[in-house]
């Protein structure tokens, strides 16, 4: 069984695999270093990606956040690949890595032969647009020198004119990224409040890639964990919940890692509130 095998059976859309020492020619070396630190012997990353668009209802949560956390479905996902793996490559490890971790993961996605590098920062894929999670396992597997050729977008542009930040103007600043600030907790600059009220969504932001001219026609997810049990809205009672109530309804969502009140507070500001 091959790593793209193995990835394919546990659900990815698509799989593909850069060696270690083609991918670190692309990457800084202080970077390099602390995904090397991560797994002793690091000798090739295998990408995987699933998608999550599951059409553009109306709601006030972004499109990735609707379906069950990313962070656990790719988790277990990825485990499975890497289990099946293992077994297959005795003595060799494989890490799985999925958003939090050293890699570069929109960069080795594309050196993995999956996709394009957007003006956004999201890797844009044929089948499924930048509607995806990047999944990984970086590996001692010893795999062939070689690399995908880095493409990119069709550099129209829209996608900057589109933020509502002024977030993709020049090199990315999280600060102006509306995603970012409406995860935030803590104080917010006006600027950012008045971001906030004027936002359709209390979490996250689609605009950067839903006026992407390559996301056009992109497919849907088969994947139960995104299709099915969406939560497309949050109303003023969700929000007024505890800390702990919130939780322990919503833990197994995107939305749910910082708690209620930046939830609350962006849906306060729509509303013409103060908190």
């Amino acid at each position: 069984m091959t790593p793209r095998q193995a990835l394919l059976e546990c659900g990815a859309a698509d799989a593909g695999s850069v060696s270690w020492a083609s991918a670190a020619r692309h990457i800084g070396a202080e970077q390099a270093l602390r995904c090397q630190d991560a797994v002793p012997g690091l000798a090739s990353v295998h990408g995987a990606i699933f998608p999550y668009y599951a059409g553009d209802e109306p709601g006030n949560l972004c499109l990735y956040a609707r379906g069950e956390d990313y962070h656990r479905v790719l988790r277990r996902r990825l485990e499975q690949a890497a289990q099946a793996l293992r077994q297959e490559h005795p003595g060799c490890a494989f890490v799985p890595f999925a958003d939090i971790s050293p890699f570069p993961e929109v960069l080795l996605g594309a050196l993995c032969g999956l996709g394009v590098r957007g003006q956004n920062g999201l890797l844009i894929t044929p089948r499924f647009g930048s509607y995806v999670f990047v999944g990984l396992l970086a590996s001692t597997l010893p795999w062939p020198d070689s690399a995908a050729e880095l493409g990119e977008c069709i550099g129209c542009a829209a996608c900057r004119r589109a933020c509502p930040g002024g977030a993709l103007t020049g090199d990315f600043d999280p600060e102006r990224c509306l995603s970012h600030i409406s995860q935030k907790r803590g104080e917010l600059s006006a600027h950012q409040r008045a971001l906030l009220a004027q936002s359709p969504l209390i979490w996250g932001c689609d605009r950067c890639q839903t006026v992407c001219p390559m996301n056009r026609g992109a497919e849907q997810t088969g994947l139960p964990e995104f299709r099915q049990d969406l939560i497309l809205s949050l109303s003023e009672r969700d929000c007024a919940l505890s800390d702990r109530q919130f939780r322990k309804t919503y833990g197994s969502r995107a939305f749910s890692w910082r708690g209620v009140a930046p939830l609350r507070r962006n849906l306060a500001l729509q509303e013409g509130k103060k908190e």
